[in-house]
């Protein structure tokens, strides 16, 4: 894996808005595309766009997938520190309709990149992996969303149909924060929605395993699990495989 400075460099400043405010993705765009030209936009998690993100981008480049990180929060709003961040993050998890739109304006971007609107998907990181199956309840134009140790919950006055998307759950077993009944009730929901969903869990691993910055001490609750992060990596490319045909 490429470190996060390499792939800084080979990554685009896509300028786009939510009307007065400015968003400022990243976008990776393959030398040699797959045939179908497949699109994933990236979903960070709650500290915006990091260095997990961009490498995530930079290697899906590499392996053909038009890679678009999405600017949630907008220029002059990335969080400064975790207090900032969970009041940011907070923000769009109660009013979820908001994170929808700006999800929405990134694959609207990500499309206008190159990227084939019939085949994209939507992946994200624990914020950004609760956003991914956002997009799989507001039934967006994508073939499937995976989430990595994403939150479950959704608020309760937040209505799901049939979910059309594709649902790949990619989830450390001993997470604390998404706790049992989150777990039973998103189970609950997907087969009210007839989703086509799967859910892995991992052993060993809390929240954020795929995260190399987290440490490895399981007991603060977040930490990098390297044997996870690669499963689940390979899980989403395999989902990627059926999806993308």
């Amino acid at each position: 894996m490429l470190t996060s400075s390499i792939a800084q460099a080979q990554l685009k400043t896509v300028d786009y808005s939510d009307g007065k405010q400015a968003l400022q993705g990243l976008m990776a765009t393959p030398k040699k595309s797959k045939a179908n030209k497949p699109g994933v936009l990236i979903l960070p998690a709650w500290m915006g766009i990091d260095a997990n993100a961009k490498e995530s981008a930079q290697e899906l480049e590499k392996l053909g997938y038009h890679a678009f990180i999405a600017d949630i929060y907008g220029v002059g709003n990335k969080p400064e520190n975790t207090k900032q961040a969970g009041e940011r993050a907070g923000f769009y998890k109660k009013n979820p309709l908001e994170y929808q739109k700006r999800i929405r304006l990134a694959i609207d971007e990500l499309v206008k990149q190159g990227a084939n609107p019939k085949e994209l998907a939507v992946i994200g990181y624990c914020f950004g992996g609760t956003g991914a199956i956002e997009a799989a309840r507001a039934n967006f134009p994508v073939k499937g969303i995976v989430s990595f140790h994403g939150g479950l919950a959704k608020e309760p006055n937040e209505k799901t149909g049939l979910i059309q998307p594709k649902v790949l759950i990619l989830h450390g077993a001993d997470d604390p924060y998404v706790p049992e009944s989150d777990i039973k009730n998103f189970q609950q929901e997907m087969r009210d929605a007839k989703a086509d969903w799967q859910m892995v869990y991992y052993a060993n691993s809390v929240h954020g395993f795929t995260h190399k910055d987290a440490g490895s001490d399981n007991s603060k609750g977040v930490a990098y699990n390297e044997k996870a992060a690669k499963r689940s990596w390979k899980a989403m490319l395999d989902f990627f495989d059926e999806i993308f045909k």
